[in-house]
């Protein structure tokens, strides 16, 4: 009996973590925007000097973090934007700056897709131990959950990265939530080089995410691999 409420005691020990882990606000005023946009390949150069300018001009804001460009691996044309501002007063100034309408007037006549941002604040951050050479392997994955209390995914997303940045070869893995739709996430990782992506992809703490993801899964996982575009 005293063995059955000892167990019973943990398991509800448990669960009270996960629901605090899941629910506690972020202490950290960082914000985040990820963006997406597909070009046409014969406008390649086109976009990728209206991104570049639109960075350059960016930088000189105040609450300037950092602005990543990213193009997938093998989809010539396929970028991906990772913002970081220091909180959200900065983040939605930046919003109103003339560059951002010249950078979307730069794409309107060569893009494929919609200029797709997602605003995102902090889950899991730790300090980047490198900024990686061109060998560097980038991955952008968005991740969406079921809603609901009953779904831990920060949890689990948590555990991930953890456990994730003590694999020799990582240099980054951040993972962000949604400012307005909690169950989405996005993973930011950045690997030294092939080698060590591939050993992160076979070890058992991923694959113990990914099995504890299946069954609160909205969507198919959404991971894209990609190099800086310097």
């Amino acid at each position: 009996m005293i063995a059955l409420k000892a167990k019973s005691h943990t398991l509800r020990s448990l669960l009270l973590g996960a629901v605090i882990l899941q629910t506690q606000p972020s202490a950290d005023p960082a914000r985040y925007l990820v963006s997406y946009v597909e070009v046409l390949p014969s406008s390649r150069a086109t976009a990728v000097a209206a991104l570049k300018q639109y960075r350059e001009a960016s930088r000189r804001e105040d609450g300037h973090v950092s602005i990543e460009l990213l193009e997938q691996v093998g989809r010539t044309g396929h970028f991906a934007i990772v913002e970081t501002w220091n909180d959200q007063q900065t983040f939605d100034a930046h919003g109103t700056a003339a560059h951002v309408k010249q950078l979307r007037d730069a794409l309107q006549a060569v893009r494929l897709s919609d200029y797709d941002q997602r605003p995102y604040k902090t889950l899991t951050i730790a300090p980047a131990t490198a900024a990686g050479d061109r060998n560097a392997i980038h991955v952008v994955t968005h991740v969406d959950t079921l809603p609901g209390g009953q779904a831990d995914a920060p949890g689990l997303l948590t555990r991930l990265a953890l456990a994730s940045r003590k694999e020799q070869g990582c240099l980054r893995f951040d993972v962000l939530q949604h400012t307005m739709r909690a169950n989405h996430f996005t993973v930011v990782e950045v690997w030294e080089n092939q080698k060590a992506f591939n050993v992160h992809a076979a070890a058992v703490h991923t694959k113990q995410y990914r099995d504890g993801l299946q069954p609160i899964s909205g969507s198919p996982l959404d991971e894209r691999v990609y190099e800086r575009i310097e």
